[in-house]
Protein backbone atom coordinates (compact mmCIF):
# COMPACT_ATOMS: atom_id res chain seq x y z
CA UNK A 1 0.00 0.00 0.00
CA UNK A 2 1.04 3.32 -0.97
CA UNK A 3 -0.06 5.02 2.26
CA UNK A 4 2.77 2.33 4.55
CA UNK A 5 5.06 2.78 1.19
CA UNK A 6 8.42 4.47 2.62
CA UNK A 7 9.65 5.08 -0.69
CA UNK A 8 6.88 8.20 -0.59
CA UNK A 9 8.11 9.41 2.43
CA UNK A 10 10.67 12.14 0.78
CA UNK A 11 11.38 13.87 -1.81
CA UNK A 12 14.22 12.59 -4.10
CA UNK A 13 17.01 15.70 -2.46
CA UNK A 14 16.08 14.63 1.08
CA UNK A 15 17.69 11.31 0.72
CA UNK A 16 21.09 10.98 2.55
CA UNK A 17 21.96 8.15 1.94
CA UNK A 18 20.46 4.50 0.84
CA UNK A 19 16.85 4.06 3.01
CA UNK A 20 15.68 1.03 4.68
CA UNK A 21 12.88 -0.80 3.05
CA UNK A 22 9.23 -0.42 4.22
CA UNK A 23 9.20 -3.48 6.18
CA UNK A 24 12.57 -2.68 7.83
CA UNK A 25 11.78 0.40 8.86
CA UNK A 26 7.91 -0.49 10.14
CA UNK A 27 9.70 -3.67 11.75
CA UNK A 28 12.29 -1.38 13.72
CA UNK A 29 9.03 1.18 14.80
CA UNK A 30 6.90 -1.38 16.04
CA UNK A 31 10.20 -2.57 18.46
CA UNK A 32 10.22 0.32 19.96
CA UNK A 33 6.46 1.44 19.58
CA UNK A 34 4.91 -1.79 21.26
CA UNK A 35 6.46 -1.96 24.45
CA UNK A 36 5.54 1.89 25.18
CA UNK A 37 2.14 1.39 23.68
CA UNK A 38 1.45 -1.44 26.04
CA UNK A 39 2.86 0.48 29.10
CA UNK A 40 0.69 3.39 28.44
CA UNK A 41 -2.09 1.34 27.29
CA UNK A 42 -2.07 -0.61 30.59
CA UNK A 43 -1.01 2.45 32.83
CA UNK A 44 -4.57 4.08 31.15
CA UNK A 45 -6.30 0.40 31.79
CA UNK A 46 -5.39 0.46 35.60
CA UNK A 47 -6.09 3.86 36.16
CA UNK A 48 -9.72 2.98 34.22
CA UNK A 49 -10.07 0.44 36.91
CA UNK A 50 -9.04 2.49 39.73
CA UNK A 51 -12.05 4.29 38.69
CA UNK A 52 -14.28 1.38 38.13
CA UNK A 53 -13.26 -0.12 41.56
CA UNK A 54 -14.50 2.60 43.44
CA UNK A 55 -17.03 3.54 41.04
CA UNK A 56 -18.85 1.43 42.94
CA UNK A 57 -18.99 2.95 45.93
CA UNK A 58 -20.77 6.03 44.03
CA UNK A 59 -20.85 9.12 42.73
CA UNK A 60 -19.16 11.27 45.06
CA UNK A 61 -15.88 8.56 45.29
CA UNK A 62 -15.59 9.14 41.47
CA UNK A 63 -15.84 12.46 41.75
CA UNK A 64 -13.37 12.56 44.29
CA UNK A 65 -10.73 10.54 42.72
CA UNK A 66 -11.10 12.31 39.26
CA UNK A 67 -10.78 15.73 41.13
CA UNK A 68 -7.30 15.28 41.96
CA UNK A 69 -6.18 14.65 38.65
CA UNK A 70 -5.54 18.12 37.26
CA UNK A 71 -3.59 18.79 40.60
CA UNK A 72 -1.41 15.63 40.21
CA UNK A 73 0.28 16.66 36.96
CA UNK A 74 0.70 20.02 38.10
CA UNK A 75 2.82 18.93 41.48
CA UNK A 76 4.62 16.69 38.29
CA UNK A 77 4.71 19.31 35.68
CA UNK A 78 8.43 20.39 36.72
CA UNK A 79 9.02 16.32 36.49
CA UNK A 80 7.74 15.54 33.43
CA UNK A 81 9.32 19.12 31.99
CA UNK A 82 12.58 17.89 32.84
CA UNK A 83 11.72 14.32 31.36
CA UNK A 84 11.06 15.30 28.05
CA UNK A 85 14.66 17.05 28.33
CA UNK A 86 16.30 13.76 29.33
CA UNK A 87 14.53 11.74 26.56
CA UNK A 88 15.57 14.20 24.28
CA UNK A 89 19.15 14.52 25.44
CA UNK A 90 20.02 10.87 25.85
CA UNK A 91 18.41 10.23 22.69
CA UNK A 92 20.84 12.30 20.23
CA UNK A 93 23.75 10.80 22.57
CA UNK A 94 22.39 7.67 21.42
CA UNK A 95 22.70 8.26 18.26
CA UNK A 96 26.28 9.89 18.56
CA UNK A 97 27.03 7.05 20.72
CA UNK A 98 28.23 8.90 23.29
CA UNK A 99 27.44 6.72 26.13
CA UNK A 100 29.26 8.40 29.22
CA UNK A 101 27.31 11.67 27.92
CA UNK A 102 23.92 9.97 27.85
CA UNK A 103 24.81 8.27 31.82
CA UNK A 104 26.21 12.12 32.84
CA UNK A 105 22.99 13.43 31.51
CA UNK A 106 20.37 11.08 33.69
CA UNK A 107 22.70 11.14 37.08
CA UNK A 108 21.86 15.11 36.77
CA UNK A 109 18.40 14.80 36.02
CA UNK A 110 17.79 12.25 38.57
CA UNK A 111 19.41 14.71 41.46
CA UNK A 112 16.93 17.62 40.12
CA UNK A 113 13.91 14.87 39.85
CA UNK A 114 14.93 13.82 43.94
CA UNK A 115 14.93 17.93 45.23
CA UNK A 116 12.06 19.23 43.03
CA UNK A 117 9.39 16.58 43.84
CA UNK A 118 10.70 15.91 47.36
CA UNK A 119 9.52 19.75 47.79
CA UNK A 120 6.93 19.39 45.72
CA UNK A 121 5.11 16.20 47.33
CA UNK A 122 5.82 17.80 51.05
CA UNK A 123 3.49 21.08 49.82
CA UNK A 124 1.24 19.23 48.13
CA UNK A 125 0.51 17.08 50.98
CA UNK A 126 0.46 19.81 53.66
CA UNK A 127 -2.63 21.98 51.57
CA UNK A 128 -4.31 18.80 49.63
CA UNK A 129 -7.64 20.10 50.67
CA UNK A 130 -7.30 24.07 50.04
CA UNK A 131 -5.60 22.28 46.38
CA UNK A 132 -8.61 20.20 45.68
CA UNK A 133 -11.32 22.89 46.48
CA UNK A 134 -9.47 25.03 44.17
CA UNK A 135 -9.64 22.28 41.30
CA UNK A 136 -14.01 22.49 42.39
CA UNK A 137 -14.07 20.02 45.21
CA UNK A 138 -17.85 20.76 46.80
CA UNK A 139 -18.29 20.43 50.53
CA UNK A 140 -20.22 16.95 49.15
CA UNK A 141 -16.91 15.06 48.57
CA UNK A 142 -14.02 17.59 49.23
CA UNK A 143 -13.06 15.28 52.40
CA UNK A 144 -12.42 12.30 50.48
CA UNK A 145 -10.58 13.98 47.71
CA UNK A 146 -7.92 15.62 50.19
CA UNK A 147 -7.98 12.43 51.61
CA UNK A 148 -6.80 10.54 48.68
CA UNK A 149 -4.77 13.50 46.91
CA UNK A 150 -2.25 13.34 50.02
CA UNK A 151 -2.14 9.56 50.39
CA UNK A 152 -0.86 9.59 46.20
CA UNK A 153 1.40 12.46 47.30
CA UNK A 154 3.53 10.21 49.67
CA UNK A 155 3.85 7.73 46.46
CA UNK A 156 4.50 10.62 44.47
CA UNK A 157 7.76 11.19 44.82
CA UNK A 158 8.89 7.58 44.36
CA UNK A 159 7.27 8.26 40.89
CA UNK A 160 8.61 11.00 39.74
CA UNK A 161 12.51 9.21 40.44
CA UNK A 162 11.48 6.65 38.14
CA UNK A 163 9.75 8.69 35.28
CA UNK A 164 13.03 10.09 35.30
CA UNK A 165 15.11 6.86 34.79
CA UNK A 166 12.40 5.76 32.40
CA UNK A 167 12.63 9.21 30.44
CA UNK A 168 16.29 8.31 30.29
CA UNK A 169 15.59 4.44 28.84
CA UNK A 170 12.91 5.63 26.49
CA UNK A 171 15.61 7.37 24.71
CA UNK A 172 18.06 5.24 23.96
CA UNK A 173 14.92 2.71 22.72
CA UNK A 174 15.03 0.60 26.01
CA UNK A 175 10.99 0.63 25.98
CA UNK A 176 10.74 -2.67 27.14
CA UNK A 177 12.47 -1.77 30.67
CA UNK A 178 9.52 1.16 31.04
CA UNK A 179 6.79 -1.78 30.27
CA UNK A 180 8.04 -4.52 32.17
CA UNK A 181 8.05 -1.82 35.20
CA UNK A 182 4.50 -0.90 34.85
CA UNK A 183 3.17 -4.14 33.95
CA UNK A 184 4.75 -5.00 37.28
CA UNK A 185 3.98 -1.64 39.45
CA UNK A 186 0.39 -1.43 38.45
CA UNK A 187 -0.20 -5.10 38.64
CA UNK A 188 0.46 -4.72 42.71
CA UNK A 189 -1.52 -1.49 42.53
CA UNK A 190 -4.46 -3.62 41.26
CA UNK A 191 -4.40 -6.25 43.50
CA UNK A 192 -3.86 -3.85 46.47
CA UNK A 193 -7.09 -2.10 45.77
CA UNK A 194 -8.85 -5.53 45.47
CA UNK A 195 -8.11 -6.32 49.30
CA UNK A 196 -8.20 -2.53 50.38
CA UNK A 197 -11.22 -1.30 48.73
CA UNK A 198 -13.62 -3.56 49.90
CA UNK A 199 -11.79 -5.18 52.62
CA UNK A 200 -11.21 -8.65 51.56
CA UNK A 201 -9.89 -11.34 53.89
CA UNK A 202 -8.32 -9.43 57.02
CA UNK A 203 -7.91 -6.04 54.87
CA UNK A 204 -9.98 -2.94 56.35
CA UNK A 205 -12.38 -1.72 54.34
CA UNK A 206 -10.55 1.46 53.23
CA UNK A 207 -12.81 2.81 49.89
CA UNK A 208 -11.10 5.51 48.11
CA UNK A 209 -8.40 5.73 50.89
CA UNK A 210 -7.51 1.89 50.10
CA UNK A 211 -7.49 2.70 46.57
CA UNK A 212 -4.67 5.70 47.06
CA UNK A 213 -2.64 3.21 49.03
CA UNK A 214 -2.44 0.57 46.31
CA UNK A 215 -1.33 3.52 44.33
CA UNK A 216 1.38 4.93 46.99
CA UNK A 217 2.73 1.16 47.15
CA UNK A 218 2.45 0.53 43.34
CA UNK A 219 4.68 3.76 43.00
CA UNK A 220 7.25 2.30 45.21
CA UNK A 221 7.39 -1.10 43.20
CA UNK A 222 8.42 1.08 40.08
CA UNK A 223 10.49 3.25 41.74
CA UNK A 224 12.72 -0.34 42.76
CA UNK A 225 12.55 -1.89 39.28
CA UNK A 226 13.31 1.24 37.55
CA UNK A 227 16.74 1.47 40.03
CA UNK A 228 17.12 -1.78 39.24
CA UNK A 229 17.14 -1.77 35.10
CA UNK A 230 20.58 0.52 35.83
CA UNK A 231 22.60 -2.29 37.40
CA UNK A 232 23.96 -3.97 33.87
CA UNK A 233 27.05 -3.46 32.93
CA UNK A 234 26.54 -4.07 29.83
CA UNK A 235 23.82 -1.59 29.46
CA UNK A 236 23.95 1.67 27.45
CA UNK A 237 22.54 3.45 30.68
CA UNK A 238 24.48 1.69 34.38
CA UNK A 239 24.42 3.43 37.05
CA UNK A 240 27.92 3.20 38.73
CA UNK A 241 28.59 2.86 42.32
CA UNK A 242 31.43 5.77 42.57
CA UNK A 243 30.29 7.74 39.29
CA UNK A 244 30.85 11.85 39.33
CA UNK A 245 27.48 13.24 40.24
CA UNK A 246 28.78 16.90 40.80
CA UNK A 247 26.88 18.64 38.25
CA UNK A 248 28.40 20.38 34.86
CA UNK A 249 27.46 23.11 32.84
CA UNK A 250 27.07 21.37 29.34
CA UNK A 251 24.93 18.80 30.20
CA UNK A 252 22.67 21.45 32.28
CA UNK A 253 22.63 23.80 29.27
CA UNK A 254 21.85 20.89 27.31
CA UNK A 255 18.77 19.93 29.51
CA UNK A 256 17.93 23.65 30.18
CA UNK A 257 17.56 24.82 26.59
CA UNK A 258 15.04 21.88 26.06
CA UNK A 259 13.37 21.46 29.44
CA UNK A 260 12.80 25.16 30.04
CA UNK A 261 10.29 25.43 26.51
CA UNK A 262 8.79 22.05 28.24
CA UNK A 263 8.23 23.33 31.01
CA UNK A 264 6.38 26.64 29.53
CA UNK A 265 4.56 24.29 27.67
CA UNK A 266 3.59 22.15 30.87
CA UNK A 267 2.62 25.27 32.38
CA UNK A 268 0.21 26.03 29.82
CA UNK A 269 -1.70 23.00 29.52
CA UNK A 270 -2.08 22.54 33.51
CA UNK A 271 -3.58 26.11 33.45
CA UNK A 272 -5.84 24.86 30.40
CA UNK A 273 -6.78 22.11 31.62
CA UNK A 274 -7.53 23.00 35.55
CA UNK A 275 -9.34 25.77 34.85
CA UNK A 276 -11.19 23.46 32.04
CA UNK A 277 -11.88 20.50 34.84
CA UNK A 278 -12.89 23.71 37.22
CA UNK A 279 -15.60 24.53 35.06
CA UNK A 280 -16.69 21.37 34.54
CA UNK A 281 -17.18 20.78 38.31
CA UNK A 282 -19.31 23.51 38.79
CA UNK A 283 -22.04 21.41 36.53
CA UNK A 284 -23.14 19.46 39.57
CA UNK A 285 -21.48 16.31 40.97
CA UNK A 286 -23.33 13.73 38.84
CA UNK A 287 -22.28 15.40 35.78
CA UNK A 288 -18.37 16.00 36.78
CA UNK A 289 -18.42 12.10 37.41
CA UNK A 290 -19.70 11.09 33.75
CA UNK A 291 -17.45 13.86 32.76
CA UNK A 292 -14.39 11.46 34.80
CA UNK A 293 -15.53 8.30 33.32
CA UNK A 294 -15.46 9.53 30.03
CA UNK A 295 -12.14 10.90 30.19
CA UNK A 296 -11.04 7.82 31.28
CA UNK A 297 -12.42 6.56 27.88
CA UNK A 298 -10.70 9.39 25.98
CA UNK A 299 -7.20 8.82 28.16
CA UNK A 300 -7.43 5.23 26.22
CA UNK A 301 -7.17 6.32 23.03
CA UNK A 302 -4.05 8.59 24.77
CA UNK A 303 -2.34 6.34 25.99
CA UNK A 304 -2.06 4.69 22.26
CA UNK A 305 -1.01 8.09 21.62
CA UNK A 306 1.48 8.35 24.17
CA UNK A 307 3.35 4.96 23.30
CA UNK A 308 3.42 5.93 19.67
CA UNK A 309 5.00 9.34 20.37
CA UNK A 310 7.64 7.69 23.11
CA UNK A 311 8.98 5.92 19.59
CA UNK A 312 8.64 8.65 17.55
CA UNK A 313 11.28 10.55 20.68
CA UNK A 314 13.58 8.09 20.12
CA UNK A 315 13.80 6.94 17.00
CA UNK A 316 13.98 10.96 15.12
CA UNK A 317 16.12 11.93 18.28
CA UNK A 318 18.62 9.01 17.67
CA UNK A 319 18.50 9.63 13.90
CA UNK A 320 19.08 13.44 14.16
CA UNK A 321 22.34 12.41 16.63
CA UNK A 322 23.37 10.46 14.12
CA UNK A 323 23.05 13.38 10.84
CA UNK A 324 20.76 11.19 9.26
CA UNK A 325 17.62 13.61 8.71
CA UNK A 326 15.90 11.57 6.14
CA UNK A 327 15.53 8.58 8.66
CA UNK A 328 14.33 11.46 10.60
CA UNK A 329 11.12 12.61 8.41
CA UNK A 330 10.94 8.52 7.71
CA UNK A 331 10.05 7.53 11.36
CA UNK A 332 8.06 10.54 12.08
CA UNK A 333 5.80 9.91 9.20
CA UNK A 334 5.84 6.12 9.99
CA UNK A 335 4.43 6.71 13.21
CA UNK A 336 2.03 9.50 12.49
CA UNK A 337 0.49 6.46 9.94
CA UNK A 338 0.39 4.32 12.77
CA UNK A 339 -1.49 6.64 14.58
CA UNK A 340 -4.23 7.61 11.90
CA UNK A 341 -4.71 3.86 11.34
CA UNK A 342 -5.28 3.65 15.57
CA UNK A 343 -7.92 6.44 15.35
CA UNK A 344 -10.24 5.10 13.28
CA UNK A 345 -9.79 1.52 14.78
CA UNK A 346 -10.52 3.01 17.87
CA UNK A 347 -12.59 5.53 17.09
CA UNK A 348 -15.39 2.68 15.79
CA UNK A 349 -14.99 0.62 18.79
CA UNK A 350 -15.69 3.25 20.96
CA UNK A 351 -18.96 3.81 19.47
CA UNK A 352 -20.17 0.02 18.51
CA UNK A 353 -19.60 -0.58 22.75
CA UNK A 354 -20.63 2.67 23.92
CA UNK A 355 -23.16 1.31 26.38
CA UNK A 356 -21.32 -1.70 27.81
CA UNK A 357 -17.96 0.24 28.32
CA UNK A 358 -20.02 2.89 30.09
CA UNK A 359 -21.77 -0.14 32.20
CA UNK A 360 -18.05 -1.04 33.48
CA UNK A 361 -17.43 2.05 35.73
CA UNK A 362 -21.09 2.85 36.83
CA UNK A 363 -24.60 1.36 37.39
CA UNK A 364 -26.41 4.79 37.85
CA UNK A 365 -28.71 5.75 34.44
CA UNK A 366 -28.56 9.18 34.58
CA UNK A 367 -24.40 8.76 34.19
CA UNK A 368 -24.40 6.14 31.73
CA UNK A 369 -26.99 8.00 29.15
CA UNK A 370 -25.42 11.03 29.09
CA UNK A 371 -21.71 9.71 28.79
CA UNK A 372 -23.59 7.12 25.88
CA UNK A 373 -23.98 10.46 24.15
CA UNK A 374 -20.78 12.05 24.84
CA UNK A 375 -18.92 9.20 23.49
CA UNK A 376 -19.57 10.16 20.02
CA UNK A 377 -17.34 12.92 20.50
CA UNK A 378 -14.75 11.00 21.99
CA UNK A 379 -14.77 8.79 19.21
CA UNK A 380 -14.53 11.95 16.60
CA UNK A 381 -11.65 13.50 19.42
CA UNK A 382 -9.27 10.31 18.94
CA UNK A 383 -8.70 10.25 15.29
CA UNK A 384 -7.07 13.52 15.53
CA UNK A 385 -5.53 13.46 19.34
CA UNK A 386 -3.18 10.28 18.44
CA UNK A 387 -2.15 12.06 15.44
CA UNK A 388 -1.01 15.38 17.20
CA UNK A 389 0.35 13.47 20.04
CA UNK A 390 2.92 11.56 18.03
CA UNK A 391 3.51 14.90 15.85
CA UNK A 392 4.45 16.73 19.05
CA UNK A 393 6.68 13.77 20.14
CA UNK A 394 8.25 14.44 16.79
CA UNK A 395 8.70 18.02 17.34
CA UNK A 396 9.85 18.07 20.95
CA UNK A 397 12.52 15.29 20.06
CA UNK A 398 14.12 17.45 17.41
CA UNK A 399 13.90 20.45 19.99
CA UNK A 400 11.08 22.84 18.69
CA UNK A 401 9.68 22.52 21.94
CA UNK A 402 9.75 26.48 21.46
CA UNK A 403 6.37 26.27 19.06
CA UNK A 404 5.00 22.99 20.92
CA UNK A 405 4.88 25.40 23.73
CA UNK A 406 3.10 28.48 21.72
CA UNK A 407 0.53 25.89 20.30
CA UNK A 408 -0.50 24.72 23.76
CA UNK A 409 -0.91 28.29 24.58
CA UNK A 410 -3.09 29.26 21.79
CA UNK A 411 -4.80 26.28 22.02
CA UNK A 412 -4.61 24.77 25.81
CA UNK A 413 -4.46 27.94 27.74
CA UNK A 414 -6.84 30.25 26.06
CA UNK A 415 -9.57 28.19 23.10
CA UNK A 416 -10.07 25.54 25.39
CA UNK A 417 -11.29 27.26 28.72
CA UNK A 418 -12.83 30.20 26.81
CA UNK A 419 -15.47 27.78 24.63
CA UNK A 420 -15.55 25.83 27.78
CA UNK A 421 -17.20 28.61 29.46
CA UNK A 422 -19.20 29.75 26.88
CA UNK A 423 -20.71 26.39 25.50
CA UNK A 424 -21.21 25.50 28.89
CA UNK A 425 -23.21 28.66 30.43
CA UNK A 426 -24.42 31.28 27.85
CA UNK A 427 -25.09 28.94 25.48
CA UNK A 428 -25.86 26.35 28.35
CA UNK A 429 -24.90 22.86 26.57
CA UNK A 430 -23.76 21.67 29.70
CA UNK A 431 -21.31 18.62 29.51
CA UNK A 432 -21.63 18.71 26.16
CA UNK A 433 -19.97 21.85 25.20
CA UNK A 434 -17.32 20.99 27.81
CA UNK A 435 -16.55 17.91 25.04
CA UNK A 436 -16.85 19.74 21.97
CA UNK A 437 -14.68 22.35 23.49
CA UNK A 438 -11.83 19.60 24.08
CA UNK A 439 -12.78 18.29 20.40
CA UNK A 440 -12.14 21.79 19.04
CA UNK A 441 -9.29 22.17 21.11
CA UNK A 442 -7.40 18.54 20.28
CA UNK A 443 -8.34 19.62 16.61
CA UNK A 444 -6.78 23.14 16.67
CA UNK A 445 -3.33 21.45 17.85
CA UNK A 446 -3.58 18.94 15.48
CA UNK A 447 -3.57 21.19 12.67
CA UNK A 448 -0.90 23.58 13.99
CA UNK A 449 0.96 20.12 14.31
CA UNK A 450 1.26 18.69 11.00
CA UNK A 451 1.88 22.32 9.69
CA UNK A 452 4.72 22.60 11.45
CA UNK A 453 5.75 19.39 10.64
CA UNK A 454 5.41 19.59 7.06
CA UNK A 455 7.61 22.96 6.90
CA UNK A 456 10.61 20.75 7.49
CA UNK A 457 12.57 23.25 9.76
CA UNK A 458 12.27 20.66 12.73
CA UNK A 459 14.99 18.55 11.15
CA UNK A 460 17.74 21.19 10.87
CA UNK A 461 17.54 22.42 14.69
CA UNK A 462 20.52 21.34 16.58
CA UNK A 463 21.26 20.02 20.41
Amino acid sequence: MRFFDVSQFLKPEQVQAPLPSSRQVFKRTFEIAMPSTVESVLISLISAIDMIMVGGIGADAIASVGITNQPKFIVLAIILSLNIGVTVVVSHRCGENDREAANRCLRQAWVISAVVSLILSTLAFIFAREIVVLAGATSEYADMAALYFKTIMVGNFFYSMSLTINAAQKGCGNTKIAMKTNIAANSVNLVFNYFLINGIAFFPTLGVFGAAIATSIGNFVAFVMSVMSLRHPDGFLYLQRHANWKFDRKTIKDLYNISLSAFAEQVFLRIGFFAYSKTVATLGMVAFATHNVCMQLLNLSFSFGDGLSVATSSLVGQSLGAKRKDLAIIYSKATQRLGNLCGIILGILMVLFRVPLMQLFTNDPTIITNGSNIVYIIALTMFFQITQVVTYGCLRSAGDVKFTALLSLISVTLVRPTLTWLLCFPLDWGLTGAWLSLFLDQFVRYLGSRWRHRQGKWVHIEI
